[in-house]
């Protein structure tokens, strides 16, 4: 099949034409491999035992190899990193080396950073605007830019954001039937227990309690639950639970595996709030993974099933909907060179579901909403960020899941998942 290039790529591309080296990182099956091969002359595949033997013997080896060379796995053999550094110091012609990762190898396994001389490049699921389903309308660069044109129609309804949230960004699993879909994201989830993490250096004693942990921390999607209430609700009803040193060790390997991607709290620069929470908004790699640990399927959602975990109201598809949407966000954001975070005060009053900070600053604001109408009420949250922050506020947006981009009176754009593209 054809290549479908996709919202990285005119950044990778960007790259390699200045960059000798750049790593890009990312969650197993996000399509790291699939993007930078097409762009390399010779491929290193450091997932395979035999060449890892063959290059754990003789790391500079690999430089003998024809360039562009693509190191897939690259910490498998940790080493390699640092023969491709000392390669870029003594040639810094660009687009040399493209070395892919799937996890955060342990502290140490590297002599030196690489800062300056190996870019790193986040790499995440599809967005929705990448899933060939829909034609975007709104561009995000546009919005950050100060366009103020938003228009557009889309016949995507409710049940099919919920069957995307299903269908998972991953994009090697698009268009399996749903028991083989199922299949795939459960030993996706089985995998990462089983071998994943030991390969990070960490015993998996009871690898049924961490799955019931990812299951609470699934529940607590799109929430600020605390590590806390997610080790009680994991471990309700066991007489002997794990030490929270124990799940706090699981934790930091997820996220080296990249299967946890939470949203960081914003941090204004040069303005005063005294009273913002710190505490990220919990997502996993994909929604499909949290829908799969919860047990749910299309039909379930539509019907409401599930109870979320944190002190957010709603309910678990209003919370797998915005995770996908804070998915979609981050792919394309990322590509504007913008920042993405969260908002929320100390005692709740008033919460901002993305805070997108440009280069120079400024915000652009967007709530996410499972409705496909918007009131007053809605609007409040963005309305108050505009009054506290004032001229630094580029935009404010509404997603929700109706059929038309528009305006509001109050200047508010309200814009459909399924237009929302570069």
């Amino acid at each position: 099949m054809d290549y479908q290039r996709r919202a990285l790529d005119d950044e990778l591309d960007l790259m390699l034409s200045a960059l000798p080296a750049i790593a890009v990182d990312g969650a197993k099956a996000v399509g790291k491999t699939s993007t930078t091969q097409v762009r390399a002359a010779s491929v290193l595949r450091l997932d395979s035992r035999s060449v890892r033997e063959v290059v754990a013997a003789d790391p500079a080896s690999i430089l003998l190899r024809p360039r562009p060379l693509l190191i897939d796995e690259w910490q498998n053999v940790p080493d390699v990193w640092d023969v491709v550094r000392r390669a870029v110091d003594e040639d810094r012609t660009p687009g040399q080396f493209l070395l892919t990762g799937s996890a955060t190898p342990k502290e140490g396994a590297t002599a030196h950073s690489g800062a300056g001389r190996i870019t790193r490049l986040r790499m995440r699921p599809l967005a929705f605007s990448e899933r060939g389903n829909t034609t975007p309308s709104v561009s995000l660069e546009g919005l950050l830019a100060g366009n103020l044109q938003v228009e557009g129609h889309t016949d995507i309804r409710l049940p099919d954001y919920v069957e995307e949230i299903m269908a998972s960004g991953f994009p090697g699993l698009r268009g399996l039937p749903p028991r083989l879909l199922r299949g795939e994201l459960d030993s996706y989830l089985r995998n990462t227990v089983d071998r994943d993490i030991p390969e990070q250096g960490l015993s998996v004693r009871k690898p049924a309690a961490l799955l019931d942990w990812l299951r609470a921390y699934a529940a607590a999607t799109s929430g600020t639950a605390s590590y806390t209430e997610i080790l009680d609700a994991s471990t309700a009803g066991m007489s002997e639970k794990p030490a929270r040193a124990t799940t706090a060790a699981y934790r930091d390997a997820l996220r080296q595996l990249w299967l946890l991607d939470p949203l960081p709290a914003w941090a204004p620069i040069g303005k005063e709030f005294t009273r913002l929470s710190q505490t990220p908004t919990h997502h996993l790699a994909d929604p499909a993974l949290a829908a799969r640990l919860l047990g749910l399927t299309q039909r379930s959602l539509l019907d409401g099933a599930g109870t979320p975990l944190g002190p957010q109201q709603g309910t678990v598809l209003g919370r797998l909907f915005e995770s996908l949407a804070t998915l979609s966000v981050r792919v394309l954001a990322q590509r504007a060179e913008a920042d993405t975070a969260h908002l929320r005060t100390r005692n709740g009053d008033h919460e901002i579901d993305l805070i997108l900070t440009d280069p120079e600053g400024k915000v652009l604001a967007i709530e996410v909403k499972l409705s496909n109408t918007v009131t007053d009420n809605d609007a409040k949250h963005l309305a108050w960020l505009s009054n506290a922050y004032g001229d630094q506020i580029i935009d404010r947006v509404i997603i929700n899941t109706g059929p038309a981009a528009y305006r509001r009176p109050d200047g508010i754009a309200v814009v459909p998942l399924a237009l929302l593209g570069p």
